[in-house]
């Protein structure tokens, strides 16, 4: 499709197949706010398309070619759906536009095996600070979107959430493409690392060339590796003096940081941060050089981050029960749990209760050394069964392979078991930590529910 924003006006009329996805569905409701007709399928009934439907958005079960209807304008697809699904080969053979979002002047696609959402969502704030009034695609929530994950602006300028798997952001059309992290993950579909850095290199080569730029983080080994000798305008950031963009007299107040952001040995601004560790005075870096390669000032950047409390889900105080903190994170890969981890542990709790989900079996079972190392830091561990997700148990693997080998840690086949320990023995100075890509987040949840 040559441009995609032809088709964004009233009227018109597109089907979004896999429209439940965590990208697809924010894009379905842009899409529909904007006054367009649409349609989607999906294999399963998920809360997302219950929502959808909600909507008055008619949404097909299973992929048919008949679910393509005749007035349909344009097809949006989802990464995880191929060139075989019925709907695209219909698509295809009537001669429909395929794509997905292109075009904008501007279009900052945040990628990285880590940090993504988080990163998004201060690019988010700093655009909005700066009165950009842009469109945004966050894979999670963000309070200052009234809790949704996108809006649809006014401006030639995007911001996107950008997934790497099933190579979803090669789909894009990034003028600024920011990489955070490079790092093992989704094994189920790429072979190896070596996999996983092709296809942020084919991202990173995206950008055009004499006008974009490539935001990396240069304290990152594959990160570098990935854009090594590429023709592009590359843009680093990092924790020393040895990036375009790095901190300097950091200052932590509790949960709170305050640090300089200097600029090629300049100060460009000063910050306070309003969520804890390192692992996000790095993302605030990302945002920021992403916001300077688009020429926006200094006050947009410091009012924007200090606006920031957090994305949905990404260290979210949830409440108090019987005096203990309770916090949900999306952390579902082991130098995600270690980031969180190094947060927390430096904000004097008594105690640190970890309640982890692992996220699909192959995750699991390929880096369950890796996932070892970090759950046996907290002083309590609690392990609820995996979160299969699309995957179907076929290496026998379980959450209580972990217990089996930590001191710390007890399993629980039920959830319901876990909120009642936990009931039982939250105290204050503790903190509860519901940690993963599942349905985790719904312990702490009923926890505060029976207060």
């Amino acid at each position: 499709m040559s441009n995609f924003r032809n088709y964004l006006t009233p009227g018109r009329k597109g089907h979004l197949v896999g429209i439940g996805g965590v990208s697809m569905a924010p894009l379905a409701e842009v899409l529909f706010s904007m006054g367009l007709t649409i349609t989607g399928s999906d294999i399963s009934e998920s809360e997302k398309v219950q929502h959808l439907k909600g909507l008055g958005i008619r949404i097909y079960q299973g992929h048919h070619k008949e679910n393509i209807e005749s007035d349909t304008e344009f097809v949006v697809r989802t990464a995880a759906v191929h060139d075989d699904n019925p709907e695209i080969m219909e698509a295809i053979r009537r001669g429909i536009p395929v794509a997905i979002m292109q075009d904008y002047e501007n279009s900052i696609c945040i990628a990285g095996t880590h940090g993504k959402t988080t990163t998004t969502s201060m690019c988010t704030h700093i655009l909005m600070a700066a009165e950009k009034d842009p469109t945004v695609m966050i894979g999670g929530t963000l309070p200052l979107l009234d809790s949704s994950g996108y809006r649809v602006g006014k401006n030639e300028a995007i911001v996107l959430e950008s997934c790497e798997y099933y190579n979803s952001f090669l789909n894009f059309y990034p003028t600024i493409a920011v990489i955070t992290n490079v790092e093992e993950d989704h094994l189920d579909f790429f072979k190896d690392l070596d996999d996983i850095k092709a296809s942020f290199r084919k991202f990173a080569m995206l950008v055009p060339k004499e006008t974009g730029y490539v935001v990396y983080n240069i304290d990152d080994a594959n990160t570098c590796e990935v854009v090594d000798g590429i023709e592009r305008h590359l843009f680093s950031y990092g924790m020393s003096d040895n990036a375009d963009v790095y901190p300097a007299n950091i200052r932590r107040i509790g949960a709170s940081t305050k640090f300089d952001i200097m600029f090629r040995g300049k100060t460009f601004t000063s910050v306070t941060l309003h969520v804890p560790g390192d692992h996000n005075v790095a993302n605030a870096l990302a945002a920021t050089a992403a916001s300077i390669c688009l020429g926006i000032k200094p006050t947009a950047v410091s009012y924007g981050l200090a606006g920031f409390n957090g994305a949905g889900r990404r260290f979210e105080f949830k409440g108090k029960f019987n005096g203990a903190d309770i916090y949900d994170d999306y952390a579902h890969h082991p130098s995600e749990l270690k980031a969180l981890l190094d947060a927390v542990e430096p904000l004097g709790y008594k105690r640190v209760i970890v309640v982890f989900q692992p996220h699909t079996y192959t995750r699991t079972e390929a880096l369950f050394d890796e996932f070892m190392e970090q759950l046996k830091r907290p002083d309590v561990t609690y392990l609820a069964e995996i979160y299969a997700a699309r995957e179907k148990n076929t290496k026998g693997i379980t959450s209580g392979m972990f217990a089996e080998k930590l001191d710390n840690a007890t399993y629980f086949s039920n959830n319901g078991d876990i909120v009642r320990n936990l009931r039982a023995v939250a105290q204050p100075g503790d903190i509860i930590l519901t940690v993963g890509a599942g349905d985790v987040f719904r312990i702490g949840e009923e926890l505060l529910a029976q207060k």
